[in-house]
């Protein structure tokens, strides 16, 4: 059974970093892209970063230059390293590989 769990997210102020990790167990990560996405309240969700297992990335605009990708395979874990949040990105942090998602994490940005 595959299962992916997110950790890492919490309150932080404007300006703040957190990162944020996914967790699989059941699946082997580096054989397969790996993505985060995120979901405010009230708004569709929203890609956010994927990692392939060449790793090749790519970002959403909104995030460009703020937010890293990366992967360890040996951990079977993927991050989100989040600098210079703002308050538009608080929402919930979920990763996606394949057909399956996380549960997800909350981040929230405010003073």
């Amino acid at each position: 059974q595959v299962q992916l769990v997110e950790s890492g997210g919490g309150l932080v102020q404007p300006g703040g970093s957190l990162r944020l990790s996914c967790a699989a167990s059941g699946t082997i990560f580096s054989l397969n892209t790996v993505a985060w996405y995120r979901q405010a309240p009230g708004k569709e969700r929203e890609f956010i970063a994927l990692i392939t297992r060449d790793y090749y990335t790519n970002y959403a605009d909104s995030v460009k230059g703020r937010f890293t990708i990366s992967r360890d395979n040996a951990k079977n874990t993927v991050y989100l390293q989040m600098n210079s949040l703002k308050p538009d990105d608080t929402a919930v942090y979920c990763c996606n590989t394949v057909s399956y998602w996380g549960q997800g994490t909350q981040v929230t940005v405010s003073s």
